[in-house]
């Protein structure tokens, strides 16, 4: 029987020599590594916010509101509204809301690629079990013949023939490791890492957008509540006001046109009102789908904004670099482009390979687990590309080229910030000084209606100045809710430029992502 399998040949001394001093030298590279090094970029901030709150002093002179480095947001950025609503709903939308499961589904298997990515500092080892049964031709192996003869006188012919089936099994191991001799490993490990890290901040960043949104949507639904209750107010003084001119017109003492005036004004306050329920319904819809909830199943009871405008704390601009989601993805992304260039770097260097292959292999089951069974080779082997083309040039020109664009991304992120900080502290502080002039605005609207209605009652004036004064009430009071609404929400916003409570210390480091 012919046992059909490859040959092997046993390693000599030199053999093993040189592969020992091939790992040893490469173990000694491990230490290089290609590449530029990676240094923070650094953004100018200024030394304080513009459009930070001032108060005038008795001299004269102007001096900005206190704003300690520590006394910066953390955690639960909403608790500052004292709203218990809102609080639960803010809950119920970091553990419910689909975007923010989405990015964080993102994020996970932005870590899963850098655990791939680290894979490549071990060696790779596979196994291919084979079991053959094969049988070789007749006319290629050759044949005997023989002359016979028989007592009889006789003569004939036999044949005789080897084995020609024969069995081959085979349980062979590949091993492959690459040393990552220039760094090209590390800096895709390092890549996927920073990566990692840039999913983690958009996730920061999802669910900043998220509450934020939440909180606006909150405010904008208890306007509508507060505007319902006004006119609800509004519509039984209307009432009252048509009651009485159809007293007075039955009397004799006053005509039909100040009751036309009166039904005018009652009606036009009821569609008005009919209208705010629209709004109403939409801003509580969006509320459903942020907390993960169908709108069909979820509502609000009624209940009208009454909830003052806290003091934000802003801290100092500097604060802002470590405290913005975006601008820490921003940086990372540049870690990450400034580390795809140390890959294409190590192209450049040649790459070794230390292989082999171990096992065992018999022509017979009983005997495949014996010694004599075993088979294996081993060596080290080295490649370098000598013509590309251009094409190693091509792709640093073009990973350079990604690193200063997101150089400039990074810098219009930080610029873009202290914008909308300062947007948001001037619309704040513009806003409060609005409302409370406003409600001097509604007080002199109050006093109108309220002599106007005096001198009616008495038969000074016709009823067209109450009409005039009721409508200007009414105007003035729906502004002031409005200008309430608006600063409630400038707040959420400057909350959000402001990064929320969130800092860099929360952002998970190169080793945090590859962890499983």
């Amino acid at each position: 029987m012919k046992t059909l399998h490859r040959t092997k040949y046993l390693p000599t001394a030199h053999t093993l020599r040189s592969t020992a001093l091939f790992t040893a030298v490469s173990f000694l590279l491990l230490g290089c590594h290609v590449g530029p090094r990676y240094v923070a970029p650094v953004a100018p901030a200024p030394p304080a916010f513009k459009e930070a709150p001032t108060q005038q002093s008795s001299d004269g002179t102007t001096w900005s509101i206190a704003t300690p480095q520590d006394s910066v947001l953390r955690g639960k950025w909403w608790e500052l509204y004292q709203e218990p609503e809102l609080n639960a709903l803010e809950e119920k939308l970091n553990t419910s809301n689909q975007n923010i499961a989405q990015s964080f589904q993102n994020f996970m298997a932005a870590r899963a690629q850098v655990r791939q990515a680290r894979a490549s500092y071990y060696p790779t080892v596979t196994i291919n079990p084979s079991y053959t049964r094969g049988r070789t031709s007749a006319n290629q192996s050759g044949q005997a013949t023989a002359q016979t003869s028989s007592s009889n006188g006789t003569t004939g012919t036999t044949t005789s023939t080897e084995n020609l089936n024969s069995n081959n099994f085979n349980l062979p191991f590949d091993v492959s490791w690459e040393p990552d001799v220039w760094g090209r490993i590390r800096n895709t490990v390092r890549e996927y890492a920073n990566a990692a890290q840039v999913s983690a901040a958009d996730l920061a960043n999802e669910r900043l957008s998220e509450q934020a949104n939440l909180a606006q949507y909150y405010f904008e639904l208890r306007g509508q509540d507060a505007q319902i209750e006004l006119y609800r107010q509004t519509i039984a003084a209307y009432q009252k006001s048509l009651e009485l001119n159809q007293i007075r017109s039955k009397t004799g003492v006053d005509s039909e046109q100040p009751v036309a005036e009166a039904e005018l004004n009652l009606k036009s306050a009821i569609a008005a009102a009919t209208n705010l329920g629209i709004a109403r319904a939409q801003y509580e819809h969006a509320i459903a789908l942020l907390t993960g909830q169908a709108a069909s199943a979820f509502s609000l009871p009624e209940h009208s904004l009454t909830t003052p405008a806290p003091v934000i704390p802003i801290g100092v601009p500097t604060q802002l670099l470590e405290r913005r989601p975006d601008i820490s993805a921003a940086e990372r992304t540049m870690a990450q482009a400034n580390a795809l260039i140390g890959v294409e770097t190590a192209a450049y260097y040649p790459t070794f390979n230390l292989g082999g292959e171990i096992g065992i292999q018999s022509s017979k089951a009983g005997n495949l687990f014996t010694w004599p069974s075993r088979f294996f080779s081993l060596g080290p082997s080295a490649s370098e590309t000598l013509i590309d083309g251009g094409l190693r040039h091509g792709l640093m020109d073009q990973y350079r080229a990604q690193y200063k664009a997101d150089e400039a991304s990074y810098q219009e992120t930080v610029l873009t910030a202290f914008q909308q900080v300062e947007d948001d502290l001037a619309s704040t502080r513009l806003l409060a000084k609005q409302q409370g002039e406003q409600q001097d605005v509604v007080a002199a609207a109050q006093r109108y209606y309220d002599l106007s209605q005096a001198r009616f009652r008495t038969g000074v004036d016709t009823y067209l100045n109450v009409f005039t004064a009721q409508t200007s009430l009414l105007s003035n009071q729906q502004t002031a809710i409005t200008l309430h609404v608006q600063q409630m929400t400038s707040t959420v916003q400057l909350i959000q430029a402001l990064g929320g409570g969130w800092d860099t210390t929360q952002l998970p480091t190169e080793k945090d992502v590859a962890r499983k």
